[in-house]
């Protein structure tokens, strides 16, 4: 099964690069992402990180990035001289880890997963520990660190339901590419039975819970809370909304909502953070074109008070998120299955989604269950409920208290799976 495979990823590989090349020139991606992914490797990296036994950490984009974040912080809080390497998929993920992990020697792009490429990349950084964060299972990668004896880590591990349907698709080589990781540490007792029902031994599994609890990168104080208002141009707006991670066609419905807001509060403003920041520009134009002050969060200008910012930067969201006096968070009354909603309960925020979240179904239900979050399936009923909560100012305090006891609840995950990696760090002395 391990040949089809091959045969499908080359052939992915050669009817995508022509288009994968164009695109990387266009974004001046084309010294650093190409050349890392066919395995070459920065040397500022190489020097900081070849024969060093380095723990590597592999997370696909911005919300794995997030969750490694507090592991390798905990990590190294029991290996102070530790050295760490991060790897990613996408750009976000790149700008993102750079941002919240100082810890890292180095951040590359992941190698493609050829036989022979991942083979190569592995004998050269020689890692000692590889650790994937939530899904990020690849065949030939694990197959290559088995047989140079690196130790593998699943950590905040998670599979959706659409996941599992898909690896069921891979039963010739899941079996073997499950064997192949030492420990998995998973979010739930959900996912652990979804990994065991993919075929991971029973006894290699554990559940230590979501390492998105510890996140500490979005703490802010009150005068950068103050500062960030100023920032954004709303020193003197009353409320502030924040929509984050939002889809296509989410905008037009949360200008629905913002004209409802409008007309009961009309120093009322709102902060746009798309999931796709290079959606930033159309998303200005359906603002402008509503009659509405707007501007870019680049186009900074803090004398001039605006009615909506368009979030356009990475990284800066979860701390974006303190200045709310309501929450929404996108990619949920689109059928995306939701974004993280942990980032605005962290910061005590009521926090409002769409019916579609079911990449998130677990801490969906349970801040539901606890009054954090409201569901809506309409614009009309967003903008209702939008205000309903800013008239009552006692239910958002409650909002707020339960969803920082829900927070300090449930952490513990990331030094519970620092541990497990430092166990198997040492069975490599």
């Amino acid at each position: 099964m391990y040949y089809v495979y091959n045969f499908l990823a080359s052939a992915i590989v050669v009817v995508a690069l022509p288009f994968f090349m164009v695109r990387m020139i266009l974004t001046g991606q084309i010294r650093g992402r190409f050349r890392e992914i066919w395995g070459i490797i920065p040397s500022a990296v190489l020097r900081k990180v070849r024969g060093r036994k380095c723990i590597w950490a592999h997370a696909a984009s911005v919300g794995e990035i997030v969750a490694t974040s507090s592991i390798i912080k905990e990590t190294q809080k029991l290996m102070p001289e530790q050295t760490f390497l991060v790897s990613v998929v996408t750009p976000t993920g790149y700008e993102m880890a750079k941002r919240i992990i100082p810890e890292a020697a180095g951040v590359i792009y992941f190698p493609l997963d050829l036989p022979w490429l991942v083979e190569k990349v592995i004998r050269l950084l020689r890692p000692s520990v590889f650790m994937m964060v939530e899904t990020e299972l690849w065949p030939n990668f694990l197959k290559a660190a088995k047989k140079y004896d690196v130790k593998t880590i699943m950590v905040n591990g998670r599979i959706s339901d659409k996941s599992s349907k898909r690896y069921h698709y891979l039963r010739g080589v899941l079996s073997d590419m499950l064997n192949n990781v030492d420990v998995f540490c998973m979010q739930s007792e959900q996912d652990a039975q979804y990994i065991i029902g993919l075929g991971a031994d029973p006894t290699r599994v554990i559940v230590t819970g979501n390492t998105k609890y510890d996140q500490t990168y979005t703490a802010v104080s009150e005068a950068q809370r103050a500062e960030l208002r100023k920032i954004l141009g709303l020193r003197d707006a009353n409320p502030v909304i924040v929509a984050g991670s939002t889809h296509k066609g989410e905008e037009e419905m949360l200008l629905a909502a913002f004209r409802t807001i409008e007309s009961c509060y009309p120093q009322g403003a709102m902060v746009i953070a798309p999931r796709h920041v290079d959606r930033a520009g159309e998303i200005v134009e359906i603002y402008r074109k509503a009659g509405l002050t707007v501007r870019k969060r680049s186009e900074q200008d803090p004398d001039q008070a605006v009615q909506v910012v368009i979030l356009d930067t990475i990284g800066e969201l979860g701390k974006i998120y303190s200045v709310a006096d309501l929450v929404f968070v996108g990619g949920s009354l689109t059928a995306n299955g939701g974004h993280n909603i942990l980032e605005p309960a962290a910061h005590g925020k009521p926090i409002l989604v769409g019916p579609h979240m079911f990449n998130f179904k677990e801490i969906y239900t349970l801040l539901s269950m606890r009054g954090v979050c409201s569901t809506v399936n309409t614009p009309a009923e967003l903008g209702l409920q939008m205000v309903t909560l800013l008239d009552n100012l006692e239910l958002r305090a409650n909002m707020c208290k339960e969803a920082l006891r829900i927070i300090e609840e449930n952490k513990g995950a990331s030094a519970k799976s620092a541990q497990y990696v430092k166990e198997l760090y040492l069975q490599m002395e």
